[in-house]
């Protein structure tokens, strides 16, 4: 089973017939190319999309075919991000930097800053408050912005910190602290987003190439709206970079399945590039903003309306969400971060009888993790956010933060791993998500609970959406090209891996010679 709702990386690019598809790339023959983990030099001849011989140096005849000579570099699986919100990605860039905030007093100064050059409207991101001394304030924003509307977005997407002017500006009523969470937040988020189709789409091919320059082939993009038109709109005309494969939320899903959308199946006009992905539904919220839903408490929460984070979805209305789409041959695609949630959710995957992923699964209880292999629900985790919740993680699960981003014990069980960012949440670049869950460390830092790191082999073989970690005969020449053996790096190295090229289908789309 590929690992990421879609094209699997193991068939040709030309599976499901989609008549828009261009005409195949010339064949190539990849001279010289060295193999992770193995010695000696190899040829990899590429025709009409797939690898279709990979041979000792010397041994296949190029006679007209454009030979490529690349004096020992490495040949990977192209990669895939599994979990990205790519509008935001793209958007992210253009927004106010919060993630150097120490506090909310710090953010306000930033915000004071930036407005001192006229803008009219502030949107910013990044900012974690877990760790703050002092707390975000509808009342700060107001002495720092005025009467010009500030929209603050949390790192971990979960909650908004808006100024008196932006609640009014939106229509919407703050809560005393100024702070949006959960499904106010991500409506208000929506809104935001609502930049002109040229624009975006402009951002967003910038973005795909950015991300194709770090050997990326593919991602899922969990966006909440509806996203199909959107992507067959960016795929047409020039060439793109990247196979996408877009998530279907709850208000969405009756349309998906009147208009006959199952995973996997690939969007007419696309040329193949587009497919649907997976059935996503959200249960509880996240670490940063204290609503991960947890069989126990966060310490100073005790008497708080939900001192144990918040479940936003009654289990009954989960059950019949993951049984439609299921039935309807959508995978269900599963938010789940705080242990109980994601208990919750292998009860509601169990009581469907289907199969799919939970999104996250950031916190576990050690039995469950059986229940992973035993149900075939695929962990779709995000090993970078380790790297940023390690020290949040240390104050709120102090007690529980050896069951936190449990790598080696998920893949030691069987359970198949998929690899993502979460991007705008973590940086849209696999390797920094393979250094962390190599290293469980950044920064020079002392690795943050070792005995879940996992092999490098493991990191990229969840990495590459079902393809695993060497190229194979027969598969669709989704390739990347990297200048070190992952294989022999450490994690540092692999945090800033060099790619050398990309190709997708055969097609170069990083670094043509």
């Amino acid at each position: 089973m590929p690992l990421v709702p879609g094209l699997s990386a193991r068939e040709p690019a030309a599976a499901g017939a989609d008549a828009s598809a261009p005409a195949g790339p010339e064949p190539l023959l990849l001279a010289g190319v060295r193999v992770p983990g193995r010695g000696g030099s190899y040829d990899v001849r590429l025709d009409a999309g797939v690898v279709a011989a990979i041979r000792p140096a010397g041994e296949i005849a190029h006679g007209r075919t454009r030979r490529i000579d690349l004096d020992g570099r490495y040949l990977i699986p192209g990669l895939h991000d599994r979990h990205v919100h790519f509008s935001q990605w793209a958007m992210v860039s253009r927004r106010l930097d919060l993630s150097v905030a120490g506090s909310a007093a710090e953010a306000a100064q930033l915000v004071a800053r930036a407005l001192a050059s006229g803008e009219r409207e502030l949107a910013g991101f990044g900012y974690r408050d877990g760790l703050w001394a002092d707390a975000p304030s509808a009342e700060l924003l107001d002495r720092a912005a005025g009467e010009v509307p500030v929209v603050l977005v949390a790192a971990d997407l979960h909650a908004c910190w808006l100024n008196s002017a932006a609640a009014r500006r939106h229509g919407v009523e703050l809560p005393a602290d100024g702070v949006l969470r959960e499904g106010a937040c991500f409506a208000l988020v929506r809104e935001l987003d609502e930049v002109a189709d040229e624009v975006l789409d402009g951002w967003v091919r910038d973005a795909a190439r950015r991300a194709a320059a770090r050997g990326v082939v593919g991602i899922v993009d969990y966006e909440m709206r509806w996203n199909r038109d959107d992507w067959v709109r960016r795929v047409q005309g020039a060439p793109f970079p990247l196979r996408v494969a877009f998530g279907v939320y709850p208000q969405h899903l009756d349309r998906a399945i009147a208009e006959g959308l199952r995973t996997g199946r690939i969007i007419e006009g696309t040329g193949g590039l587009v497919t649907v992905g997976g059935a996503k539904a959200i249960t509880d919220g996240s670490l940063n903003t204290r609503t991960a839903w947890c069989f126990d408490a966060y310490p100073g929460l005790e008497h708080t309306a939900h001192p144990a984070g918040l479940a936003t979805i009654p289990y009954d209305e989960l059950v019949s969400l993951m049984r439609r789409a299921s039935a309807a041959g959508i995978t269900p695609a599963v938010h789940a971060i705080g242990d109980r949630a994601n208990a919750r959710v292998l009860d509601a995957f169990e009581a469907v009888g289907c199969t799919g992923s939970i999104e996250h699964a950031q916190l576990l209880r050690r039995e469950d993790i059986a229940r992973f292999a035993r149900l075939g629900v695929v962990a779709s985790v995000q090993p970078e956010h380790a790297m940023d919740d390690r020290d949040v993680a240390d104050r709120y699960w102090a007690d529980r933060a050896d069951r936190a981003f449990m790598l080696a014990e998920l893949a030691n069980a069987g359970v198949e791993l998929a690899l993502g960012s979460d991007a705008p949440v973590a940086p849209l670049d696999p390797w920094v998500a393979i250094a962390a869950a190599v290293g469980r460390t950044r920064d020079g830092r002392a690795p943050w609970h070792p005995e879940q790191a996992v092999e490098a082999r493991v990191a990229l073989a969840a990495s590459t959406n079902g393809a695993g970690s060497e190229v194979r005969e027969g598969a669709a020449a989704d390739l990347a090209i990297v200048e070190r053996d992952p294989f022999d790096s450490a994690a540092d190295e692999l945090r800033g891996m060099p790619v050398h090229a990309a190709l997708l289908a055969g097609r170069f789309t990083h670094g043509e010679p």
